[in-house]
């Protein structure tokens, strides 16, 4: 018999650990939990090095809450021992390490634009906390065979949200190409969060020559701040500068436009 590794990824201890038991009863499933984002991380790659991948992720969709006290958890880069990762980075992180691995949400009410931001994170299942252990079964055997699945009241509002979000990267991909390349690598030091003075520094700009190209990104993507223009860029496709390498050239206008996707959503994006 074929087993199904699953892992229970909830920072409520009683649920993860309650619900980890109801489905190790199941003759074909063996079930781990972790208690946040980082947790979740680390169990993966171990399992991972050891050449037994898990199959499914059951996600927490507030995951991180109870760590930030009631504020949704940030997502932290090359996660340490004490980093937050919420649901959605979650599912995003595994789609791109793990893409093999499905993930599933598990969340408390009904959330049509959470839930859209899940599919086009990658996750191919959205279910409520209080559905029945049988039910949860069948979505996790669903996804394995690359099913979707949504309950049925989530539809018409996930579908609304998702073509909304089409648009918007339609609009905003049409704007990300009248930049110039040095605007783009320009804006993309904007995503990746870095000031006026850094950018100077990492493209060999002087300050007033890095806010005439601030000023025009602005302009011509017709925003009147750096927050609305990273957020437009972030819908559109576009990632950060990778601050790990050196500065960046005139070639990176290509990746750019093709879309470092900073949301992925397979089929469904």
């Amino acid at each position: 018999m074929a087993r199904i590794r699953v892992l229970v990824v909830d920072d409520h201890r009683i649920f993860a650990e309650s619900l980890a038991a109801a489905l190790a009863a199941e003759p074909d499933v063996d079930v781990s939990a972790a208690g946040s984002g980082p947790a979740a991380l680390r169990c993966l790659e171990r399992a991972a090095a050891e050449g037994r991948s898990y199959d499914v992720l059951l996600i927490d969709a507030e995951l991180g809450i109870l760590a930030t006290g009631g504020a949704r958890a940030v997502p932290v880069p090359n996660n340490g021992e004490n980093g937050l990762v919420d649901g959605i980075s979650l599912v995003a992180g595994v789609r791109t390490g793990q893409p093999s691995v499905r993930t599933v949400v598990l969340a408390e009410r009904d959330d049509p634009r959470r839930a859209a931001a899940a599919l086009q994170a990658g996750a191919s299942g959205w279910v409520a906390k209080d559905c029945s252990l049988q039910r949860l079964l069948a979505v996790i055997r669903g996804v394995l065979r690359d099913e979707t699945h949504l309950p049925p009241a989530l539809l018409t509002g996930v579908l609304r949200e998702l073509t909304a979000a089409r648009k918007h990267r339609t609009e905003g991909e049409r704007l990300i190409e009248s930049l110039t390349p040095r605007e783009c690598e320009v804006l993309r030091c904007m995503v990746a969060g870095l000031g006026r003075k850094a950018v100077a520094e990492r493209l060999f700009l002087s300050p007033h020559t890095v806010r005439t190209h601030m000023q025009n990104v602005l302009g011509k993507l017709g925003v009147h701040s750096t927050l609305a223009a990273v957020a437009l860029a972030r819908r559109a496709g576009v990632g950060p500068a990778d601050l790990s390498v050196g500065p960046l050239s005139g070639q990176a206008l290509g990746p750019v436009l093709a879309g470092h996707v900073v949301e992925r959503g397979g089929q469904l994006a």
